[in-house]
């Protein structure tokens, strides 16, 4: 299988064949394209006329903008292509079409608002066909500031909260520190744009770079009165100042910074999506995600964020080290987390920069749009129905610890289901939603074949990470199917998918009992049992969940996916894993949460890893010595303190309290009453004070980095009372309970 032979599968990867595309830019009434060829980049304009798809053209009476009009075949609600000469008309066009109609916009007209995203959708054409990942050329760019005395936050509005040092490196290895010792900064500022000119980068990245080095330099350049031109045609960025990312249920607002022919990949965010179903990191910040992932060098320089100032000016050389390092370590991580998107952007009619920030759905409707497009064929409107269904089966057979334990699961159910009972949506008129599936599930397996047999580690990185994209995408088809606001959804479908499920796992857990296995937790698409007596090995375990697999329809695969000295089940989809090797796995809110302490995380897995081990006796034992290490004099208040996200803004959070529609909250408190802006999505850690143990964190509380160890003010009774709680919730799995049942 060669990477050829994936990417000439227009279904997945357009029509358009063209290699070496690394941008697409507006162009007055052309469509810029810009080229990569070895270390150099060349663009080529070619006409383009963007469009509006729409129930009736008779929806544009009375607007003056001229159109030609393409009568899609098929009877959908789009049937007509409204074609534009230029983008600017094509906007006008769909100001006229809001004023007229209003809400009911979904339902009459479509408009894409991105120009790259609707030449791409229009003529099969997508970014990076034929690059290799390491052929990108990428800028990382970190900076330092200066803060005021008597501030805890640089303020970019405070004339002397300069900037002091701008770090960069290319993925060609060249480096390079702007000191703010030698340069003013309206002369870092130009450098800086002349660095980027002559490094030409395709992308620019950085680990919050919008939401802060972005943002700093755009707002210290306007002070300055300097124009930072750092596009491709010499054009400024273009900010859009309110921009908002929608990650699960977090929303993130952020100054969004579109580069003339460049990409701007914020780590940060990458980061984010990377955890967002794995819950693996501690914190999303750029020095504990390097630690996490082992890109952080033996000697990497540290210091502390308010020792910043105080460097630069007893220290300068210190600050540089620890800048240049910040890009080491952001490019290195770079590295790691694009590489999945930068094959999506291969894929997806999005460009690299937007592909991340599109949800699954999204991206898969993407595709749907494209290739009835390119056939001519209407596409009907958006359902947006509020309509609801019952999900997976699950249930938690026994609670507390039990063991051994094998875990076998359906590979990819929902898919399975939808390909073995022919389940597509009943307005894919052309019937493209089940030979994409087909086709996303054999390159998928086909890749991993490939992966293994790869001929050196570059290749099979490769294919290892491809296989991961299509497994995303294979099980993002289910979440497509239910999601009513997209074209091709269909609930209905969605319902019997779901409820084959239900049936499936069902038969599974019968088949399991028959044989004299005890299921333990049962979770949608997987179980976990306690084998029959007399299977006690590896080779009889697997030939067991082979017979399961035969016993269920063609297309129905259950695989081994895991054996375990031991489970302790908290409760349904909470459980923590003892593998034979000794590494514990913890899965569920209730037993792994970023959104405690760091104290109570810790004191969780500990009393965990003793349930597994059977010794529930110890947790008393480990209980003492954490109150006895929380009433130390020595206490370090990181352990106990608490990160809190704000999911929207000091503004709307005050104006929610003012009208009785929220709760007080520590965080947002902190946020209302501190110098530095705070936007949704921003973090902020605080403890609590004083000495009371039934204290209201709201009115008690204060920031983190506010803490002096010579005159520490924290609430020790209130911790204990808190650590108190968090094993009472235990303690029917505590010696002399009933519901602990022996291995």
């Amino acid at each position: 299988m060669t990477v050829s032979e994936i990417e000439h599968n227009p279904l997945l990867f357009g029509h358009d064949t063209r290699t070496g595309i690394v941008a697409i830019e507006p162009a007055g009434h052309f469509v810029r394209l810009f080229y990569r060829t070895g270390s150099s980049v060349y663009f080529h304009d070619e006409p383009f006329r963007p469009f509006i798809l729409a129930s009736d053209p008779a929806l544009l009476s009375g607007c003056r903008v001229p159109c030609s009009i393409l009568q899609l075949e098929g009877g959908e609600t789009f049937r007509f292509q409204l074609l534009f000469e230029s983008w600017g008309e094509c906007c006008a066009a769909r100001d006229f079409l809001t004023a007229k109609t209003g809400t009911g916009s979904a339902t009459s007209w479509l408009f894409m608002p991105d120009l790259a995203h609707q030449y791409m959708v229009s003529t099969g054409t997508t970014l990076f066909k034929g690059l290799e990942f390491g052929e990108l050329r990428c800028l990382a760019l970190d900076i330092e500031t200066l803060c005021a005395e008597g501030y805890e936050f640089s303020n970019p509005e405070r004339v002397e909260d300069r900037i002091t040092s701008i770090a960069l490196r290319d993925s060609e290895g060249n480096e390079l520190v702007l000191r703010g010792d030698r340069l003013t900064e309206v002369e870092l500022l130009s450098a800086l744009s002349d660095a980027i000119r002559l490094g030409d980068p395709d992308v620019i990245t950085g680990h919050n770079i919008f939401r802060f080095d972005l943002d700093y330099i755009g707002r210290r350049a306007k002070l300055h009165g300097i124009t930072l031109n750092w596009g491709r045609n010499g054009s400024a960025p273009h900010v859009s100042p309110n921009a908002r990312w929608n990650l699960a249920e977090r929303v993130i607002d952020y100054p969004r910074w579109d580069v003339y022919g460049r990409h701007i990949i914020d780590t940060y965010f990458l980061v984010q999506l990377y955890d967002i179903g794995l819950r693996s990191l501690e914190s999303h910040g750029l020095k504990q995600v390097a630690r996490h992932f082992g890109i952080a060098a033996d000697d990497r320089t540290y210091l502390d964020g308010n020792a910043i100032s105080g460097t630069f000016h007893s220290d300068p050389e210190l600050l540089f080290r620890y800048n240049l390092d910040d890009v080491r370590e952001t490019l290195a991580l770079f590295r790691i987390v694009a590489y999945p998107w930068f094959l999506q952007t291969r894929i997806f009619p999005f460009t690299f920069q937007s592909c991340p920030l599109r949800g699954n759905a999204t991206r898969i409707n993407a595709l749907f749009l494209r290739e009835y497009l390119y056939r001519g064929h209407a596409i009907p409107a958006r359902t947006d129905s509020s309509g609801s269904f019952e999900g997976g089966y699950t249930e938690l057979a026994h609670e507390g610890v039990s063991g051994p334990i094998v875990h076998c699961d359906v590979a990819s159910l929902y898919p399975s289901l939808m390909l073995t009972y022919q389940l597509g949506p009943a307005g894919d008129s052309l019937g493209l939603f089940l030979p994409m599936l087909a086709e996303l599930r054999r390159f998928r397996l086909d890749a991993k074949q490939a992966a293994r047999q790869a001929a050196n580690e570059t290749e099979r990185h490769y294919y290892d990470a491809l296989q991961q994209v299509f497994k995303v995408l294979i099980n993002s088809f289910f979440g497509y199917l239910g999601a009513s606001q997209h074209n091709f959804s269909d609930t209905d479908a969605a319902a019997e998918v779901t409820r084959l499920g239900r049936v499936t796992i069902r038969n599974m857990i019968e088949l399991l009992k028959s044989e004299g296995a005890e299921p333990v937790e049962v979770d949608t698409d997987g179980i976990y049992f306690r084998p029959p007596t007399g299977c006690d090995t590896e080779e009889k375990e697997r030939e067991l969940v082979e017979r399961l697999s035969e016993a269920l329809p063609e297309g129905i695969d259950v695989e081994l996916d895991g054996r375990y000295r031991s489970m302790f089940a908290y409760k349904a989809k909470n459980y923590a894993l003892l593998e034979y090797g000794g590494r514990i796995i913890i899965k569920g809110s209730s037993l792994k949460s970023r959104g405690i302490e760091r104290y109570l995380r810790e004191f969780m897995r500990e009393m965990i890893a003793l349930l597994l081990a059977s010794n529930p006796a110890g947790v008393e034992r480990l209980y003492a010595e954490y109150v006895s290490r929380i009433c130390s004099r020595k206490l370090d208040v990181a352990w106990v303190a608490r990160t809190e996200t704000l999911n929207e803004s000091p503004a709307a959070y005050q104006e929610k309290l003012r009208l009785g529609k929220r709760n007080h909250s520590a965080a947002f408190q902190i946020a209302c009453a501190a110098q530095h802006g705070y936007r949704a999505g921003d973090q902020i850690t605080y403890y609590v004070c004083g000495s009371a143990r039934d204290a209201v964190a709201y009115e008690a509380c204060r920031p983190s980095n506010a803490f002096d160890p010579a005159h520490p003010d924290i609430n020790t009774a209130y911790y204990v009372e808190k650590l108190r709680h968090l094993k009472k919730r235990f303690e029917a799995f505590l010696p002399g309970e009933p519901t602990l049942f022996d291995l």
